[in-house]
């Protein structure tokens, strides 16, 4: 469905996501007034809208992670980060990207991307987060906005031609960078002193944050003292040091910014561990034969109490290749010892799918649901789980009140749609279409398919009319859509 995207977009994106006015603020929980310099150039309010219409084409065009149980991993990290930020003034998502470059970006109204190669080199849980945190500090400090308030003061014409190069920047990276070369009115040099304030407002707010949720200060600097020694000889960096820069006074200063704090010790995080071997099983580009080497040498190093995680990993990879009977050797146990681990109920799933013991899956699922009733795994899974067990009406019974509540969320609209060509309900799965195109930003298609789903529906019925009222609202979309970009 999505296609691996060029390294160097995101490099520039992140790039210029990063880049601010100086810090304005000494004590790290003195945020500067949201309603200063950036409101009068662009307000929340519109910042959100830039954000919306940004992800609409960024899924479309780059390769977001869809996977439930990886996407609740990093919404719960994230938003447990975001709990404890000071100056929160947006919603936030977070969304995963299958790129195995090291590197993390914040878009406007909160939205933030974290690539998969990010888990390979973060070593534990406060790793991760601290770059997390770091990016929630670029959304809070609004950052972006500051920038272009800055060039908007030299140059009126640059806010809204930056605005339109970074939108081409997400849906056509060459024509993308081109534009942006011609628009930028400020210096390399320019840019890169304000990188630099910028990068170390964002590490002092983001260890605060990162304090504050309980995780261990020190983990910021210590992912960047082992990024900076691992790259240090090669004239190939990777897109975080790329778009975040490291000298060493940004090294110091986090480091004495973090000894400020209390040191905090914590044992590994299974479920960070769990996600990272996931991770590693599928989504950062190793084959299935380098994805075992990797789990068989990490098992020959590690403790005791973290060969279970890396045993989840291989299990995976066992059940990606067909070898059915090793993936069950080794989640049998895992799932016995821990029977409400959804990593491992998911798991166990797929492996009763692929040997067709449907009955088995379905049970499993309901009885977890009985205490995780709001868990999207659980819900996607047992979906799943009717569907492929030719149960199409229940799996549309669950579908339906899932994507009422997880409109965002493409696996549960492509979903439906397979359950309703099944049942040859076209216009339900005209619609479900449709909405799949309006979260692309593929407005013709969405309003197209919504025409044909109203057009098939019986007159007169509670469908037709509900379809008719979504084509109003989609319409409306298109047009707001239209209005913003066209403003660039």
């Amino acid at each position: 469905m999505f296609q691996f995207a060029k390294a160097p977009t995101y490099i520039l994106l992140s790039a210029l996501l990063s880049t601010s006015l100086p810090a304005i603020a000494n004590n790290a929980s003195s945020l500067p007034d949201i309603g200063t310099t950036a409101a009068s150039t662009l307000t929340i309010d519109k910042e959100i809208e830039y954000g919306e219409m940004y992800m609409r084409i960024m899924r479309a065009s780059r390769p977001i992670i869809n996977d439930p149980v990886l996407s609740e991993y990093i919404q719960d990290l994230g938003h447990k980060l975001v709990a404890n930020a000071d100056g929160v003034k947006t919603p936030f998502d977070f969304f995963l990207i299958k790129n195995y470059e090291i590197n993390a970006f914040a878009l406007f109204g909160g939205n933030i991307g974290v690539h998969s190669g990010l888990f390979l080199h973060a070593k534990t849980e406060s790793e991760l987060a601290s770059v997390i945190a770091h990016e929630i500090a670029h959304v809070t400090q609004r950052h972006l906005a500051r920038t272009l308030e800055d060039q908007a003061k030299k140059n009126p014409a640059t806010m809204a031609a930056m605005l339109g190069s970074l939108l081409l920047v997400i849906a056509a990276p060459e024509a993308g960078i081109a534009a942006l070369h011609a628009t930028t009115a400020i210096s390399i040099q320019g840019m890169l002193n304000h990188t630099r304030s910028n990068e170390k407002e964002a590490d002092r707010i983001g260890i605060s944050t990162l304090a504050k949720a309980g995780f261990n200060p020190q983990a910021m600097p210590h992912f960047f003292e082992r990024l900076a020694e691992q790259y240090r000889y090669t004239t190939k960096l990777p897109a975080m040091l790329l778009s975040h820069p490291l000298p060493e006074s940004r090294i110091t200063d986090s480091r004495l910014r973090a000894n400020s704090y209390s040191v905090v010790r914590l044992p590994p995080s299974e479920r960070y561990l769990l996600a990272k071997s996931r991770m590693v099983a599928r989504n950062i580009g190793f084959s299935q034969t380098s994805a075992l080497n990797w789990f068989n040498a990490e098992l020959k190093k590690a403790p005791a109490n973290q060969r279970k995680e890396l045993n989840y990993g291989k299990a995976l990879v066992y059940l990606d290749s067909g070898q059915y009977t090793k993936a069950q050797q080794l989640l049998l146990p895992l799932l016995a010892a821990e029977p409400n681990n959804l990593f491992y109920i998911d798991a166990i799933t797929d492996l009763n799918l692929y040997q067709k013991h449907y009955d088995k899956a379905i049970n499993r699922l309901e009885s977890a649901l009985q205490y995780q009733p709001e868990s999207s795994v659980l819900q996607l899974n047992l979906a799943n789980a009717l569907f492929e067990a030719k149960r199409y009406q229940q799996s549309i019974n669950i579908l339906t009140r899932y994507s009422y509540q997880h409109p965002n969320d493409i696996n549960g609209w492509a979903l439906l749609a397979q359950n309703y060509a099944k049942q040859n309900q076209r216009d339900g799965e005209l619609a479900a279409m449709g909405e799949l195109a309006a979260l692309r930003a593929q407005w013709g298609l969405a309003i197209s398919n919504y025409t044909q789903a109203a057009q098939r529906a019986k007159l007169g019925s509670l469908d037709q009319a509900r379809y008719d009222a979504r084509l109003d609202q989609l319409r409306l979309q298109q047009a707001k859509f239209e209005a913003l970009r066209s403003s660039f």
